[in-house]
């Protein structure tokens, strides 16, 4: 009975809110206009639009943010330029990384709170709605556009506060100068980079061993070792040797990996490439020079987790996924009298991004 009083009294209502012009809202009626729009809340002005002395100093505030990212900027290419890292010493690589961390964190911390302090304390402050529209490409709706850059110049001060503006221009143009200058540092001015990637450490008769680490080498690996669906990251016997170990061990570290022989596809020329399945490629992606780390045994694909290039080991690392457009080079493999894996020759093609020029 509770219930169908219940009902009824809903049914009620809704037949009294049909009568009344109300809508039904659950077991409620909402009256048009029952509630008015408060509105917005009154307009409290910030301290710089009340005090001109502020005002100013907001705007020096602002002015010096910008100037200061700019120091920040030369301090990064500076530091750069004082702590070289050529002769590989390890204490100048600390020096060089701290200080052109802490310019390019200056340079990009002080536009960005320069920036935020600029639209809070002086840009203009007040209420708008923008309403979206239809937009074509018609003469009024260039006027209009036109004019809305005016208003957004004149609400921002962009022309008016020349200091503020000059120095976040100049702030936008120095902060990337860091980044251009530290790209000077990523391959030799004074070598030829297809010569330069294209001859590593791998020589006929240098035996695999497995990659320690850093500068470390490992023991040498025997082909009984790999098992199929194995992965080893490989770099020469013979790295030691070298007079700068990691520069070599970039251009030369390789991943090892073992098949079915069956499943392998090898192209006229590179039957005897690999050893009774066993396989080994570049492990710098053709792309940027990421690591490519990331293999899955069931479908022999290779994954670069950078920007995901995909190579198929099965068909020599062909690319078929990704930004990559070229095969990860091959190490012709082989094994020596003691069983261990030792390469034929060196690759027969240069490592590493195919941006770079290269001989033909």
């Amino acid at each position: 009975m509770a219930e169908e009083a219940k009902n009824g009294g809903g049914a009620a209502l809704a037949t009294q809110g049909h009568g009344t012009g109300g809508v039904a809202a659950g077991t409620a009626i909402v009256v048009p206009d029952a509630v008015q729009n408060p509105g917005l809340p009154p307009h409290r002005k910030r301290v710089t639009d009340l005090d001109g002395k502020k005002e100013k100093r907001a705007e020096r505030i602002v002015y010096s943010l910008f100037y200061i990212s700019v120091l920040g900027s030369i301090g990064a290419v500076l530091a750069y330029m004082f702590f070289p890292i050529e002769s590989g010493e390890l204490e100048a690589i600390r020096l060089q990384t701290m200080f052109v961390g802490i310019g390019m964190t200056l340079a990009l911390l002080a536009v960005g709170i320069g920036a935020v302090h600029w639209g809070k304390a002086l840009m203009a402050d007040h209420e708008s709605i923008d309403l979206r529209h239809p937009v074509s490409s018609d003469e009024e709706t260039r006027k209009a556009s036109g004019e809305i850059f005016e208003i957004a110049d004149k609400e921002s001060g962009f022309s008016r506060r020349t200091l503020v503006r000059n120095s976040l221009l100049g702030a936008l143009i120095a902060f990337p100068i860091p980044g251009i200058t530290l790209l000077r540092g990523l391959a030799p001015q004074d070598q030829d980079p297809v010569v330069l990637l294209k001859h590593t450490m791998w020589d006929k008769g240098v035996r695999l061993a497995r990659d320690g680490g850093g500068a470390i080498v490992g023991a040498p690996i025997r082909a009984a070792d790999v098992t199929i669906g194995s992965v080893f990251h490989v770099v020469p016997e013979n790295l030691g040797e070298a007079s700068h170990v990691l520069d070599e061990k970039a251009k030369a570290i390789v991943l090892l990996m073992r098949l079915d022989a069956d499943d392998l596809h090898p192209s006229s020329g590179r039957e005897n490439w690999a050893y009774d399945g066993i396989v080994a490629y570049s492990k710098v992606c053709t792309h940027v020079g990421c690591p490519v780390a990331l293999y899955e045994q069931h479908t022999h694909h290779l994954l670069c987790p950078c920007h995901q290039s995909q190579f198929d080991v099965s068909h020599e690392a062909k690319v078929i996924f990704g930004p990559a457009k070229r095969p990860l080079p091959q190490l012709p493999i082989t094994v020596d009298d003691e069983g261990y894996l030792v390469a034929q020759s060196d690759f027969t093609e240069p490592v590493g991004p195919s941006f770079w020029e290269r001989l033909k």
